[in-house]
């Protein structure tokens, strides 16, 4: 699968397909994402993950024991379809809470009342990964059911509690004072705080209650306290934001060694009338990501070797040094 066929794919997002030809396919339960099913598709060394939707341009289908995706009737790419272990492959990626208090526009969670899993489940959820001989890392990301400072206590309990599997952890939560040092400490590899959008006119109407100055002086801290290549944050496109504001914001975040992820951006049904989102093209995408790959170089930073949470799944992003071809 070449560049421009994934980025293709990313800017539809979508694939119509029977579920039942697939094995394992879940809903996911945090981010822009959550609620909708979907599933995974990989072709050389490149993977993708699209949501089902009857009304997409692109129709997959199991023909010679192949994984095809058909655009106007006619193939576009062929590959294999990849199971999950939990969300994505190869990691026990679990979501503790499922709620939250923060009203990001962008994000369906605070609509959907979702559940809290208790201390037992989320052990009992990585246990059963770690059976099956699959699980190469464990991520994990949560809501703020509560309190920031009440997530961090649970992650941090749940870290120490499975770093018995000697995998690498990864954890994306809201930032606190004290909580890349907890969690550093209680044996997490990488961390991930979320900017959202780095143009500040979009970011003061999108994430409500939120600053991101706070993000970021926690994101610069979090750089000192687990190194280098180790801290990431996703940096949503097509909220209204022009690309010159995403290189600037590419560039600020580079410059503090953080490592962004570009997220294409998808407007929820639970959202409609809160916010405009357009999804970005494959044109747009592409662009973007290699000044993202100029930015990092440039800083000395790369995106192949993260070995939790996003970077290493690819599967909804471009990730500039595994994804493009130079």
């Amino acid at each position: 699968m070449k560049p421009e066929t994934k980025a293709e794919l990313i800017s539809i997002g979508t694939v119509d397909a029977d579920s039942s030809l697939f094995e394992k396919i879940t809903v996911p339960t945090a981010g822009p994402g959550a609620g909708k099913t979907a599933l995974f598709f990989k072709s050389g060394n490149k993977r993708v993950r699209l949501t089902i939707d009857e009304k997409s341009p692109l129709k997959a289908t199991i023909k010679d024991s192949k994984m095809v995706i058909y655009k106007n009737g006619k193939e576009f790419v062929r590959g294999e379809f990849e199971q999950e272990l939990i969300h994505c492959p190869e990691q026990a990626y679990i979501t503790i809470s499922e709620k939250c208090v923060y009203d990001c526009k962008f994000c369906p969670v605070p609509k959907l009342n979702g559940k809290i899993k208790t201390f037992d489940e989320v052990l009992q959820y990585i246990h059963e990964a770690h059976s099956t001989g699959g699980m190469k890392a464990i991520s994990i990301t949560s809501g703020v059911a509560d309190t920031p400072e009440k997530e961090v206590d649970r992650t941090v309990e749940i870290v120490k509690e499975v770093k018995k599997y000697n995998v690498p952890i990864g954890v994306s939560i809201y930032p606190t004072n004290d909580s890349s040092k907890r969690l550093k400490e209680a044996g997490a590899y990488e961390i991930k705080y979320n900017v959202e959008t780095m143009d500040r006119d979009v970011y003061q109407k999108a994430c409500g209650g939120q600053e991101l100055d706070v993000i970021l002086k926690h994101l610069s801290e979090a750089v000192k306290i687990f190194g280098k290549n180790k801290v990431f944050s996703n940096f949503i496109i097509g909220l209204g934001e022009s690309d010159e504001t995403v290189e600037k914001g590419i560039k600020e975040l580079t410059s503090i060694g953080v490592i962004p992820i570009l997220r294409a951006g998808a407007m929820p049904s639970l959202r409609k009338g809160e916010i405009k989102i357009e999804r970005p093209s494959a044109k747009r995408l592409l662009k973007l990501t290699h000044i993202l790959r100029r930015e990092l170089d440039r800083n000395g930073l790369r995106a192949d070797e993260s070995r939790t949470m996003c970077l290493p799944c690819t599967g909804c992003d471009l990730n500039p040094h595994i994804d493009l071809d130079y």
